[in-house]
């Protein structure tokens, strides 16, 4: 028997293992239609990811914040998803939602240019429209490595090489894109929406030291509404003419 407590306090019990999106259907639909991701004992959690032991669970919808972090950490998969379309000589690293937005780091011969922005947020909005679902798996660290090296991505080697060995090591597959990621993510590309902008490109060096491989990162951001996204977009905007050195060029101060 496994005891779920809502945060209303009410237990609910069940036999055997039990998907929070399971759960969110046996409260209500409107919740199930509406749930996005749960927290689990405090911990964010897959809606389709197992529940095997008595645990105080939360169901978070676009009310809630933290689902915020998850929408932009799904965009950064979607961003790779994209340039491993385009590019597909390209070599992906790490890519976490942070404050406003997310990056994704990648190596690659070739530089990117600005245009090619565009082009890779076509090909983004493309995936959320193919509604690509998003599984979640567990490797043994054996077959991580040997998938990794069969497709010549020693970052990835590398960062499973640097994982604890009795961690579990957890993928997300989405469409013909897998990535070693810890998660959470939303069950489909289609819930990232498309009020999305990638923004910048910038140089990086992996895992920030100047020895080792230089990468190029690339900017984004992403919200629920066109209207967030375009408030957003406008206050960089304003930020950026009240620049002091452009302002200081301009009036001739400097």
């Amino acid at each position: 028997m496994i005891k779920i407590e809502l945060p209303n306090g009410v237990i609910k019990p069940y036999q055997s293992d039990v998907t929070p999106f399971e759960i969110a259907g046996d409260i209500s639909m409107s919740l199930q239609k509406k749930a996005l991701i749960a927290k689990v004992n405090d911990e964010l959690w897959d809606m389709k990811r197992s529940i095997s032991k008595d645990c105080k669970l939360e169901i978070l919808t676009k009310e809630n914040n933290e689902t915020l972090e998850v929408l932009r950490h799904d965009a950064a998969h979607v961003l790779a998803e994209a340039v491993l379309d385009l590019y597909p000589d390209t070599q992906i690293t790490i890519g976490p939602a942070i404050d406003n937005g997310f990056y994704y780091d990648f190596y690659r011969k070739i530089s990117f240019k600005p245009e090619d922005l565009t082009l890779i947020e076509e090909k983004m909005h493309e995936i959320v429209d193919r509604k690509e679902t998003i599984f979640r798996e567990e490797w043994d660290r054996v077959d991580a490595l040997k998938f990794f090296e069969k497709n010549n991505e020693k970052f990835k080697i590398e960062i499973v090489n640097d994982i604890p060995k009795d961690q579990k090591l957890s993928f997300y597959r989405q469409g013909n894109f897998i990535d070693l990621c810890r998660g959470p993510h939303f069950q489909s590309t289609k819930y990232l929406g498309h009020s999305f902008k990638l923004t910048k490109l910038a140089g990086a060096y992996w895992r920030g030291n100047p020895d080792k491989e230089k990468l190029q990162r690339i900017y984004g951001t992403a919200f629920y509404s066109e209207k967030d996204l375009n408030n957003y977009l406008n206050m960089l905007k304003e930020a950026e003419k009240r620049d002091h050195r452009k302002l200081g060029k301009k009036l001739e101060l400097f």
